[in-house]
């Protein structure tokens, strides 16, 4: 069995107590890997390391913060089979995906932050009687991320990388449930060309791993992505310390088909894909899906027919459109949900039940995708974040409705609109309380804008320059030449 080590001050290392969690293989339901179950000790190590270390690491130019960078890029993508294996492998999504997406973006992140890390500058502004005034943007020291379990290093890294680019020391948490691409990562550090203690990567639970990085004083701040229970926790716990935090959190994001779009092969596939990506795992999945009730029924037969034909299997297999739930519990709380659908008075048109794969995956964590209808706008299947391959159909008339539904839930992360008509689309881009918008798309990211929710879908903005900023401490500075 493979045994994951902690990343501190440059060394692989053992936990302190010398517990360790089991990691699972979704596909077949058998472990594979054991990774530390590390305690508060273990993180005040990393914390320790990071601190005495970071004065050497903000002071390095940006151009050589960016070479460490882009060094790191390259060596993931020499490996990038056996990246997108472990990736696979952890979280039970195909590895065609894994390969194509997760891997990919991720080396992405890391080039583009390393980019950024060159181009990032302070501002100035010149007063009318002389004096000029210019902002430092400066490292705030050592900081927190905390990453989820369903794009591991593709999220990983879009924390780490604008934080080390913006010359902090990170101490980083990967989720236990998939934490085999993140210790993969943490081997390529050093030679990478990072200082011992800049880049540090603890393994355990959110409780003890987790919370221990929140509430350390030398602690900066936390970018965390995961559940909104989480980040309230995240966020009471940082207040009374006045720590930055920035919390990307769920949703349960709306597409929204209007009677005058063309239903073409590329706009079904896309919209199918909203709802079913990564099983479903993918906090901007388009979750409920509004049709305007004079295309509702060709819509719906159009739509089921394509969800009939995706194909849950073996993640290895490239025939595969949908593999395994990441875990036990995950996919007991999904298989509750559709059971509560039912009892909520829902119509399961497809899916609804456990999908039986044959050989090695026997024992397998599959959910068929399912869609399901008649349920209110307000039930619950309609107002909780289910955060699988399920989709309820919503039939709507007017454009008024439609925005009352889509803004009806206590999130607000992603919404999707499909119309040709370009003033309505701007009309409800403008009106959807939503921190991200697509029309006419799905998922077409731009890594320069910035990212995040409103409501209970999060605090604050990622992305671009949104994220260095959130990374550094502006500090003002006042010149008058008239001494």
């Amino acid at each position: 069995m493979l045994t994951l080590s902690n990343l501190i001050n440059g060394e692989p290392r053992a936990p302190r107590g010398g517990r360790y969690l089991e990691v699972t293989d979704p596909a077949t339901g058998q472990a594979y890997a054991q990774c530390p179950d590390s305690s508060a000790e273990d993180v005040a190590d990393a914390v320790d390391a990071a601190a005495h270390a970071l004065l050497r690491w903000s002071t390095t130019p940006a151009d050589a913060r960016a070479r460490c960078l882009s060094r790191l890029a390259d060596l993931i993508e020499a490996r990038i089979d056996e990246f997108a294996a472990a990736e696979s492998r952890d979280s039970g999504k195909p590895l065609a995906l894994a390969r194509s997406l997760d891997i990919p973006r991720a080396i992405a992140n890391l080039r583009f932050f390393a980019a950024a890390a060159t181009q990032f500058a302070g501002e100035a502004h010149a007063m009318e009687h002389g004096a000029i005034n210019y902002t430092l943007r400066l490292p705030l020291g050592v900081v927190g991320c905390i990453s989820p379990w369903n794009l591991p290093l593709y999220l990983f890294t879009w924390k780490i990388a604008p934080a080390l680019a913006a010359g902090n020391a990170v101490v980083a948490k990967p989720s236990e449930v998939t934490p085999h691409t993140a210790w993969l990562l943490g081997t390529l550090v050093q030679e990478a060309g990072f200082p011992d203690g800049i880049f540090n990567i603890v393994h355990g639970s959110g409780p003890a791993v987790g919370e221990a990085i929140v509430v350390h004083d030398a602690v900066k701040a936390i970018s965390f992505t995961g559940s909104t229970r989480t980040g309230i926790a995240i966020a009471s716990a940082a207040a009374p310390r006045l720590k930055k935090v920035s919390l990307e959190l769920g949703g349960k994001n709306p597409a929204i088909v209007f009677d005058d779009v063309e239903l073409n092969d590329k706009t079904m596939a896309t919209i199918v894909r909203s709802g079913f990506a990564n099983q479903g795992e993918i906090c901007l999945c388009g979750s409920r899906l509004l049709v305007q009730r004079g295309i509702y029924e060709r819509f719906r037969a159009a739509y089921l027919e394509r969800v009939r034909a995706l194909r849950v299997g073996d993640p290895l297999e490239a025939s595969s459109d949908l593999g395994a739930l990441v875990s036990k519990p995950h996919f007991d709380k999904v298989m509750d949900c559709i059971a509560r659908a039912r009892a909520e008075g829902g119509t399961v048109l497809v899916g609804g039940e456990q999908v039986h794969v044959d050989g090695r995956c026997a024992d397998g964590w599959f959910v068929a995708p399912t869609v399901i209808e008649g349920l209110p706008v307000d039930s619950a299947t309609n107002q909780d974040e289910i955060f699988g391959p399920v989709v309820t159909l919503i039939p709507f008339d007017t454009e008024d409705e439609a925005l009352a539904i889509a803004n009806g839930t206590p999130y607000g992360l992603a919404a999707s609109l499909w119309t040709h008509d370009i003033s309505r689309a701007h009309r409800m881009a403008a009106k959807l309380d939503f921190g991200i918008v697509w029309i006419n798309c799905w998922m077409l990211r731009d890594l320069r804008t910035p990212f995040g929710g409103s409501k209970q879908s999060g605090v604050g903005r990622e992305g671009g320059f949104d994220a260095m900023r959130f990374f550094t401490e502006a500090r003002n500075v006042c010149i008058d030449h008239g001494l």
